[in-house]
């Protein structure tokens, strides 16, 4: 029993320091001010399995391993006429720490479970056609957690009944080993895992990313097929191993939710530690060539080999064209969502069609944004209305082409009195926007 001690409380030493790094890689990646439910959930979730495991070494060290299972009825009988024994008291604490012990467990892996539909959330926002998939999760953990919970305290009626010594209450009233918690709680669980699975999986294999990248975030992902082997396995242990079925089941409920929480935070952790990594030289990033993974919002003029001045014209339809062969699309190539470029500017795709316009008018736009009130907040709320700014600039950039196409047919002496009347600032953004709109003129006509 002193080996499971060890191993029990390393376990737990472990993933306390894993959810405090967690915390410390969300604190200094997005602040407190910006925390999300799951960060607050997790560190419950960690007084949880410090309770568990407080239980799991009581069923082991308090009581002897025993419970009111695994007992003829002549034992019962006997054991029942000296209720002052060591064994009866024995028997009946190791029944009631059973109940917490499993009411515990469930409460734990489903505060991970939501802790791990909340970060999907955040990894598919902006993603329409995941969204109802999210939103499934989270139902579906509710009604599942619903499900296992009142199983485990109803399943067997009046609760006294689950420390019952004589007569026999039967296996649902057996704690310890009964078939109604093992088959509820493992077939709910295995199939909230399952389907958790399915929310990142399709999203990694569709995703533009080098392979070695792309082998990590599976393997990421994918530490909930041992969670759920885990969890297999205890229950089969439980209606399998007898008297000692409740020890060996407690063992290892530590390891499934060791492995649950390493996994539920492993996603915050990595990018963090992988970041440490590369400032100390001990990270090799992946060699890009040509296919570069980064999706700048223009090309640059070096690249169309057009300079300033009159090539103005040349170096926006090269990179017109270049935008042909290179659509602005999400790294996973999936409509709706949102990146962030080399500029850290976000930009909303609407579709393929209208990706290269507004793209080059978010790159004119990124130039004159003092002007179109750019003092929004983050998130949802500034893309609509970083989308509502554009749509401003693109029809303030319709009426500066007016002007200066009525200021082009006009007399000369019209056109002088426009060149008095605007400083040079004023000229060069005027150019720029008529550029700007000649170019999707162009392209549209094309």
């Amino acid at each position: 029993m002193a080996q499971f001690e060890v191993e029990a409380f390393t376990l737990l030493a472990l993933a306390i320091v894993a959810i405090v790094l967690r915390v410390v890689a969300r604190w200094s990646i997005a602040g407190p001010k910006n925390f999300q439910l799951d960060d607050y959930l997790m560190p419950l979730a960690g007084v949880v399995y410090g309770l568990e495991t407080g239980a799991a070494y009581c069923v082991g060290a308090w009581w002897m391993g025993l419970a009111n299972n695994s007992m003829t009825d002549a034992q019962r009988l006997e054991l029942s006429k000296h209720p002052d024994s060591q064994e009866y008291h024995l028997r009946v604490g190791g029944s009631k720490t059973q109940v917490l012990g499993w009411s515990l467990y469930t409460t734990l892996l489903w505060l991970l479970k939501a802790c791990m539909a909340v970060f999907y959330g955040r990894l598919t926002a902006g993603l329409i056609n995941m969204r109802m998939r999210v939103r499934i999760a989270y139902a579906m953990i509710g009604a599942t957690y619903i499900a296992v919970i009142c199983s485990i305290l109803f399943g067997c009626h009046p609760m006294s009944k689950n420390w019952q010594i004589y007569p026999d209450p039967g296996n649902y009233c057996q704690p310890a080993v009964s078939k109604i918690d093992v088959y509820v709680t493992v077939t709910l669980n295995v199939a909230t895992d399952i389907y958790l699975l399915s929310i990142p999986m399709p999203i990694l294999f569709k995703a533009r990313l080098p392979i070695r990248e792309k082998l990590e975030l599976l393997v990421l992902f994918s530490g909930g097929t041992f969670v759920m082997a885990a969890g297999i396995l205890r229950c089969v242990l439980i209606v399998t191993a007898g008297a000692n079925g409740a020890s060996q089941a407690g063992s290892w409920a530590c390891r499934e939710t060791f492995v649950a929480v390493i996994i539920g935070n492993a996603p915050m952790i990595y990018p963090f530690l992988r970041r440490i990594a590369k400032r100390a030289g001990l990270y090799m990033t992946t060699h890009r060539t040509a296919h570069s993974q980064s999706y700048p919002l223009a090309s640059t003029d070096d690249k169309n080999g057009n300079g300033g001045g009159g090539g103005g014209g040349k170096s926006f339809m090269g990179m017109s064209q270049a935008s042909k062969k290179k659509r602005f699309r999400h790294p996973l190539s999936i409509p709706d969502t949102q990146w962030r470029d080399d500029s850290e500017t976000t930009v909303a795709v609407a579709g393929e069609e209208e990706g290269d316009e507004m793209a080059m008018l978010s790159k004119k736009f990124n130039h004159t944004q003092g002007q179109y009130g750019m003092g929004v907040g983050t998130g949802g709320r500034m893309s609509v209305q970083r989308q509502m700014s554009l749509e401003a600039f693109r029809s303030d950039a319709g009426a500066a082409e007016a002007v200066i196409t009525s200021g082009t047919h006009a007399s000369p002496k019209g056109s002088s009195t426009l060149a008095s009347s605007l400083d040079s600032i004023r000229d060069e953004e005027l150019s720029g926007i008529k550029v700007v709109r000649e170019t999707i003129v162009e392209r549209r006509d094309v």
